[in-house]
Protein backbone atom coordinates (compact mmCIF):
# COMPACT_ATOMS: atom_id res chain seq x y z
CA UNK A 1 0.00 0.00 0.00
CA UNK A 2 1.00 3.55 -0.71
CA UNK A 3 1.69 5.80 2.13
CA UNK A 4 -0.53 8.04 0.86
CA UNK A 5 -3.64 5.61 1.32
CA UNK A 6 -2.67 4.68 4.60
CA UNK A 7 -4.99 5.34 7.55
CA UNK A 8 -4.36 7.96 10.26
CA UNK A 9 -6.03 7.80 13.89
CA UNK A 10 -6.56 11.07 15.34
CA UNK A 11 -8.53 10.85 18.53
CA UNK A 12 -11.51 9.06 17.62
CA UNK A 13 -11.11 9.47 13.82
CA UNK A 14 -9.90 7.43 11.18
CA UNK A 15 -8.93 9.00 8.19
CA UNK A 16 -9.17 6.00 5.51
CA UNK A 17 -6.05 8.10 3.89
CA UNK A 18 -3.90 11.20 3.85
CA UNK A 19 -5.71 13.04 1.18
CA UNK A 20 -7.87 16.30 2.43
CA UNK A 21 -10.22 18.42 0.28
CA UNK A 22 -8.89 22.01 1.08
CA UNK A 23 -11.22 24.89 1.64
CA UNK A 24 -11.42 26.67 -1.39
CA UNK A 25 -13.71 29.45 -1.45
CA UNK A 26 -16.97 29.26 -4.23
CA UNK A 27 -18.14 33.14 -4.03
CA UNK A 28 -21.90 31.52 -4.73
CA UNK A 29 -24.18 32.33 -1.34
CA UNK A 30 -26.76 34.53 -0.82
CA UNK A 31 -26.95 35.30 2.64
CA UNK A 32 -24.66 33.13 4.03
CA UNK A 33 -26.79 30.08 2.97
CA UNK A 34 -25.03 27.01 1.45
CA UNK A 35 -27.24 25.74 -1.58
CA UNK A 36 -26.79 22.45 -3.96
CA UNK A 37 -23.26 23.62 -5.38
CA UNK A 38 -21.84 23.65 -2.26
CA UNK A 39 -23.83 19.59 -1.79
CA UNK A 40 -22.57 18.58 -5.24
CA UNK A 41 -18.80 20.51 -5.00
CA UNK A 42 -18.43 18.80 -1.40
CA UNK A 43 -19.96 15.64 -2.49
CA UNK A 44 -18.25 15.05 -5.74
CA UNK A 45 -15.19 14.93 -4.23
CA UNK A 46 -16.60 12.73 -1.08
CA UNK A 47 -17.50 10.04 -3.72
CA UNK A 48 -14.11 10.60 -5.36
CA UNK A 49 -12.11 9.11 -2.38
CA UNK A 50 -11.09 12.51 -0.87
CA UNK A 51 -11.11 10.99 3.64
CA UNK A 52 -11.63 14.60 4.70
CA UNK A 53 -13.20 17.81 3.19
CA UNK A 54 -13.22 20.83 4.51
CA UNK A 55 -15.44 23.52 3.53
CA UNK A 56 -14.80 26.90 2.11
CA UNK A 57 -14.43 29.58 4.62
CA UNK A 58 -17.65 29.20 6.50
CA UNK A 59 -17.64 33.63 7.76
CA UNK A 60 -18.89 33.42 11.78
CA UNK A 61 -20.30 37.53 11.06
CA UNK A 62 -22.01 38.96 7.97
CA UNK A 63 -18.89 41.42 8.14
CA UNK A 64 -16.19 38.60 8.27
CA UNK A 65 -17.17 37.49 4.90
CA UNK A 66 -14.35 38.18 2.49
CA UNK A 67 -17.32 38.74 -0.26
CA UNK A 68 -21.17 39.31 -0.08
CA UNK A 69 -21.30 35.76 -1.77
CA UNK A 70 -19.13 33.41 1.12
CA UNK A 71 -20.66 30.81 3.18
CA UNK A 72 -21.95 31.61 6.31
CA UNK A 73 -22.50 29.93 9.64
CA UNK A 74 -23.56 33.33 11.92
CA UNK A 75 -27.43 32.35 12.13
CA UNK A 76 -29.18 29.00 12.89
CA UNK A 77 -31.09 28.67 9.90
CA UNK A 78 -28.02 28.13 8.02
CA UNK A 79 -27.92 24.63 10.19
CA UNK A 80 -30.32 22.88 7.78
CA UNK A 81 -28.54 22.94 4.29
CA UNK A 82 -24.94 22.32 6.43
CA UNK A 83 -26.57 19.14 7.89
CA UNK A 84 -27.63 18.09 4.76
CA UNK A 85 -24.38 18.01 3.16
CA UNK A 86 -22.58 16.70 6.43
CA UNK A 87 -24.76 13.66 5.98
CA UNK A 88 -23.97 13.24 2.31
CA UNK A 89 -20.17 13.39 3.45
CA UNK A 90 -20.67 10.77 5.96
CA UNK A 91 -22.46 8.35 3.68
CA UNK A 92 -19.68 8.34 0.86
CA UNK A 93 -17.28 7.00 4.12
CA UNK A 94 -15.28 10.05 4.59
CA UNK A 95 -15.18 12.68 7.16
CA UNK A 96 -15.93 16.86 7.17
CA UNK A 97 -15.13 19.88 8.75
CA UNK A 98 -15.95 23.39 8.24
CA UNK A 99 -13.55 26.82 8.09
CA UNK A 100 -14.86 29.32 10.96
CA UNK A 101 -13.60 33.06 9.26
CA UNK A 102 -13.66 36.34 9.68
CA UNK A 103 -11.83 38.25 6.74
CA UNK A 104 -11.27 41.51 8.69
CA UNK A 105 -9.44 44.12 6.57
CA UNK A 106 -10.07 41.84 3.50
CA UNK A 107 -13.80 41.56 3.72
CA UNK A 108 -16.13 43.46 1.46
CA UNK A 109 -15.30 42.55 -1.89
CA UNK A 110 -16.36 41.75 -5.22
CA UNK A 111 -16.67 38.43 -6.32
CA UNK A 112 -13.19 37.39 -8.48
CA UNK A 113 -15.13 36.80 -11.74
CA UNK A 114 -16.90 40.48 -11.37
CA UNK A 115 -14.39 42.58 -10.93
CA UNK A 116 -11.02 40.92 -10.03
CA UNK A 117 -12.02 40.72 -5.82
CA UNK A 118 -11.80 44.61 -6.03
CA UNK A 119 -13.22 46.24 -2.40
CA UNK A 120 -16.75 47.49 -2.37
CA UNK A 121 -16.88 50.65 -0.55
CA UNK A 122 -18.62 50.63 2.51
CA UNK A 123 -21.51 52.89 1.58
CA UNK A 124 -22.34 51.05 -1.97
CA UNK A 125 -24.30 47.84 -2.28
CA UNK A 126 -23.06 44.68 -0.93
CA UNK A 127 -20.13 46.98 0.89
CA UNK A 128 -19.48 47.41 4.40
CA UNK A 129 -16.29 48.76 6.99
CA UNK A 130 -14.20 46.33 7.37
CA UNK A 131 -12.09 45.73 11.06
CA UNK A 132 -8.75 44.83 12.31
CA UNK A 133 -6.21 44.54 14.50
CA UNK A 134 -5.43 48.00 13.20
CA UNK A 135 -6.23 50.50 11.34
CA UNK A 136 -4.10 49.78 8.38
CA UNK A 137 -5.98 48.94 5.04
CA UNK A 138 -4.52 46.05 3.08
CA UNK A 139 -3.27 48.48 0.02
CA UNK A 140 -3.19 52.06 -0.28
CA UNK A 141 -6.09 51.95 -3.27
CA UNK A 142 -8.23 50.70 0.00
CA UNK A 143 -10.20 52.08 2.63
CA UNK A 144 -8.51 51.79 6.20
CA UNK A 145 -10.13 49.33 8.45
CA UNK A 146 -11.73 50.46 12.26
CA UNK A 147 -9.40 49.01 14.50
CA UNK A 148 -11.39 46.98 17.14
CA UNK A 149 -11.61 48.03 20.76
CA UNK A 150 -12.06 45.36 23.45
CA UNK A 151 -15.82 45.40 22.60
CA UNK A 152 -15.31 44.66 19.42
CA UNK A 153 -12.62 42.05 20.42
CA UNK A 154 -15.09 40.48 22.50
CA UNK A 155 -18.07 40.33 19.81
CA UNK A 156 -15.76 38.38 17.52
CA UNK A 157 -14.84 35.98 19.93
CA UNK A 158 -18.00 35.44 21.17
CA UNK A 159 -19.29 34.73 16.99
CA UNK A 160 -16.46 32.41 16.54
CA UNK A 161 -18.03 30.64 20.04
CA UNK A 162 -21.61 30.67 18.28
CA UNK A 163 -20.34 29.55 14.87
CA UNK A 164 -18.70 26.23 16.72
CA UNK A 165 -21.93 25.71 18.41
CA UNK A 166 -23.85 25.81 15.10
CA UNK A 167 -21.09 23.80 13.32
CA UNK A 168 -21.28 21.07 15.76
CA UNK A 169 -25.27 21.00 15.20
CA UNK A 170 -24.53 20.48 11.78
CA UNK A 171 -22.66 17.46 11.86
CA UNK A 172 -18.99 18.29 11.20
CA UNK A 173 -16.64 16.32 12.48
CA UNK A 174 -13.93 19.05 12.60
CA UNK A 175 -13.08 22.63 13.02
CA UNK A 176 -10.77 24.19 11.28
CA UNK A 177 -10.09 28.43 12.68
CA UNK A 178 -8.26 30.07 9.94
CA UNK A 179 -6.03 31.98 10.65
CA UNK A 180 -4.11 32.30 7.36
CA UNK A 181 -4.07 34.43 4.47
CA UNK A 182 -4.24 38.02 5.86
CA UNK A 183 -7.37 37.54 7.14
CA UNK A 184 -8.12 38.88 10.92
CA UNK A 185 -6.63 36.53 12.97
CA UNK A 186 -3.88 36.75 11.08
CA UNK A 187 -3.89 40.23 10.92
CA UNK A 188 -3.21 40.37 14.92
CA UNK A 189 -0.20 37.96 14.31
CA UNK A 190 1.70 39.85 11.90
CA UNK A 191 3.93 42.73 13.30
CA UNK A 192 3.22 44.20 9.85
CA UNK A 193 -0.59 44.65 10.13
CA UNK A 194 -0.51 44.79 14.16
CA UNK A 195 0.72 48.12 15.15
CA UNK A 196 -1.50 47.99 18.97
CA UNK A 197 0.02 49.15 22.18
CA UNK A 198 -2.49 47.30 24.19
CA UNK A 199 -2.44 43.79 25.64
CA UNK A 200 -3.36 42.73 22.20
CA UNK A 201 -0.16 43.86 20.24
CA UNK A 202 3.05 44.69 20.54
CA UNK A 203 5.22 41.40 21.87
CA UNK A 204 4.90 38.03 20.16
CA UNK A 205 2.54 36.63 23.35
CA UNK A 206 0.28 39.60 22.98
CA UNK A 207 -0.42 39.59 19.30
CA UNK A 208 -1.57 35.82 19.57
CA UNK A 209 -3.48 36.29 22.58
CA UNK A 210 -6.66 37.13 20.25
CA UNK A 211 -6.16 33.56 18.54
CA UNK A 212 -5.39 31.63 21.73
CA UNK A 213 -8.46 33.79 23.05
CA UNK A 214 -10.78 32.50 20.23
CA UNK A 215 -9.20 28.88 20.75
CA UNK A 216 -10.44 28.92 24.71
CA UNK A 217 -13.90 29.72 23.56
CA UNK A 218 -14.26 27.48 20.83
CA UNK A 219 -13.06 24.61 23.35
CA UNK A 220 -15.93 25.46 25.81
CA UNK A 221 -18.56 24.56 23.48
CA UNK A 222 -16.99 22.15 20.77
CA UNK A 223 -17.12 18.12 21.57
CA UNK A 224 -13.83 17.55 23.62
CA UNK A 225 -14.21 13.92 20.85
CA UNK A 226 -14.14 16.22 17.59
CA UNK A 227 -11.25 17.64 16.14
CA UNK A 228 -10.25 20.97 15.97
CA UNK A 229 -6.87 22.23 13.22
CA UNK A 230 -5.65 25.71 13.04
CA UNK A 231 -4.65 27.05 9.67
CA UNK A 232 -1.30 29.59 9.60
CA UNK A 233 0.17 30.66 7.35
CA UNK A 234 3.83 29.65 8.04
CA UNK A 235 5.55 32.79 7.10
CA UNK A 236 4.72 36.02 5.27
CA UNK A 237 7.47 36.19 2.59
CA UNK A 238 8.34 39.38 3.94
CA UNK A 239 11.52 41.15 5.82
CA UNK A 240 10.45 41.53 9.43
CA UNK A 241 7.13 39.98 8.76
CA UNK A 242 5.90 36.62 10.45
CA UNK A 243 8.07 33.95 9.98
CA UNK A 244 8.56 30.34 10.25
CA UNK A 245 10.32 30.40 13.93
CA UNK A 246 7.57 31.95 15.28
CA UNK A 247 4.66 29.12 12.96
CA UNK A 248 6.90 26.80 15.96
CA UNK A 249 6.82 29.11 18.75
CA UNK A 250 3.24 28.93 18.13
CA UNK A 251 2.60 25.76 17.32
CA UNK A 252 3.93 24.45 20.44
CA UNK A 253 1.40 26.64 22.22
CA UNK A 254 -1.46 25.66 20.40
CA UNK A 255 -0.39 21.73 21.06
CA UNK A 256 -1.01 22.58 24.77
CA UNK A 257 -4.67 24.15 23.83
CA UNK A 258 -5.46 20.60 22.15
CA UNK A 259 -5.34 21.66 18.60
CA UNK A 260 -4.59 18.48 16.43
CA UNK A 261 -2.95 19.66 13.60
CA UNK A 262 -1.51 22.71 12.16
CA UNK A 263 -2.48 23.43 7.90
CA UNK A 264 0.62 25.39 6.79
CA UNK A 265 -0.40 27.69 4.32
CA UNK A 266 2.14 30.69 3.53
CA UNK A 267 1.28 34.44 2.48
CA UNK A 268 -1.42 36.45 1.65
CA UNK A 269 -0.95 39.57 4.52
CA UNK A 270 1.42 41.78 2.50
CA UNK A 271 1.19 42.89 -0.62
CA UNK A 272 5.22 43.12 -0.57
CA UNK A 273 5.14 39.23 -0.24
CA UNK A 274 7.94 37.87 -2.42
CA UNK A 275 6.60 34.12 -2.87
CA UNK A 276 9.16 31.38 -4.93
CA UNK A 277 6.30 29.31 -6.83
CA UNK A 278 7.09 25.80 -7.73
CA UNK A 279 5.48 22.39 -6.96
CA UNK A 280 5.16 21.98 -3.05
CA UNK A 281 6.72 25.22 -2.25
CA UNK A 282 5.10 25.09 1.03
CA UNK A 283 5.69 21.52 2.28
CA UNK A 284 9.27 22.20 4.01
CA UNK A 285 6.81 24.59 6.17
CA UNK A 286 4.68 21.65 7.42
CA UNK A 287 8.00 19.69 7.95
CA UNK A 288 9.78 22.39 10.23
CA UNK A 289 6.46 22.91 12.43
CA UNK A 290 5.91 18.61 12.62
CA UNK A 291 9.73 18.33 13.65
CA UNK A 292 10.34 20.89 15.69
CA UNK A 293 6.73 21.61 17.44
CA UNK A 294 6.08 17.76 17.55
CA UNK A 295 2.82 18.23 15.98
CA UNK A 296 0.93 16.67 13.28
CA UNK A 297 0.81 18.96 10.44
CA UNK A 298 -1.11 19.42 6.85
CA UNK A 299 1.32 20.50 3.86
CA UNK A 300 -0.46 22.19 0.98
CA UNK A 301 0.62 24.28 -2.20
CA UNK A 302 1.03 22.84 -5.81
CA UNK A 303 0.60 19.03 -4.57
CA UNK A 304 -0.68 18.40 -8.19
CA UNK A 305 1.08 14.48 -8.95
CA UNK A 306 0.22 11.39 -6.95
CA UNK A 307 3.73 10.64 -6.39
CA UNK A 308 4.31 13.90 -5.06
CA UNK A 309 1.54 13.60 -2.81
CA UNK A 310 2.86 10.11 -1.35
CA UNK A 311 6.46 11.11 -1.13
CA UNK A 312 5.52 13.83 1.45
CA UNK A 313 3.85 11.49 3.58
CA UNK A 314 6.43 8.45 3.07
CA UNK A 315 9.32 10.73 4.08
CA UNK A 316 7.37 12.27 7.16
CA UNK A 317 7.40 16.11 6.34
CA UNK A 318 3.44 16.20 6.95
CA UNK A 319 1.04 13.98 8.27
CA UNK A 320 -1.59 14.95 5.66
CA UNK A 321 -1.86 17.05 2.10
CA UNK A 322 -4.29 19.41 1.40
CA UNK A 323 -5.43 19.47 -1.85
CA UNK A 324 -7.17 22.93 -3.49
CA UNK A 325 -6.75 23.19 -7.25
CA UNK A 326 -5.90 19.69 -8.03
CA UNK A 327 -9.21 18.65 -6.35
CA UNK A 328 -11.05 21.24 -8.96
CA UNK A 329 -9.63 19.71 -12.09
CA UNK A 330 -10.21 16.52 -11.10
CA UNK A 331 -12.38 15.55 -8.16
CA UNK A 332 -11.31 11.72 -8.31
CA UNK A 333 -7.63 12.51 -7.70
CA UNK A 334 -7.93 9.78 -4.85
CA UNK A 335 -9.21 6.91 -7.10
CA UNK A 336 -6.69 7.82 -9.90
CA UNK A 337 -3.85 7.84 -7.39
CA UNK A 338 -4.26 4.77 -5.52
CA UNK A 339 -4.51 3.35 -9.55
CA UNK A 340 -0.92 5.48 -10.10
CA UNK A 341 0.50 3.75 -7.00
CA UNK A 342 -0.81 0.59 -7.59
CA UNK A 343 -2.89 0.41 -4.29
CA UNK A 344 -6.20 -1.08 -3.92
CA UNK A 345 -9.26 1.28 -2.89
CA UNK A 346 -12.67 1.06 -2.42
CA UNK A 347 -14.79 2.43 -5.45
CA UNK A 348 -18.27 3.56 -5.03
CA UNK A 349 -20.30 0.54 -5.94
CA UNK A 350 -21.82 3.16 -8.43
CA UNK A 351 -18.61 3.88 -10.52
CA UNK A 352 -16.87 0.24 -10.34
CA UNK A 353 -17.75 -0.52 -13.86
CA UNK A 354 -15.31 1.62 -14.86
CA UNK A 355 -12.33 1.56 -12.43
CA UNK A 356 -9.19 1.79 -13.32
CA UNK A 357 -6.89 -1.65 -14.50
CA UNK A 358 -4.08 -2.27 -15.66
Amino acid sequence: MANLFSPITIKNIELKNRIVVSPMCEYSSIDGFANNWHLVHLGARAVGGAALLITEANAVSPEGRITYADLGIWKDEHIEKLKEITDFVHEQGAYIGTQLAHAGRKASHEKPWLGGGKQIPFDQPNGWKSVSASDLPFTDTEEAPVALDKAGIEKVIADFKAAAIRADKAGFDLIELHGAHGYLINQFLSPLSNKRTDEYGGSFDNRIRFLLEIIDAVRDVWPAEKLLFVRISATEWVDGGWDADDSVALAKILKTKGVDLIDCSTGGNSPLQQIPIKLGYQVEFAEKVKREADILTGAVGLIVKSDQADEIISSGQADLVFLAREELRDPNFPLRAAFELETEVKWPVQYERAKFHK
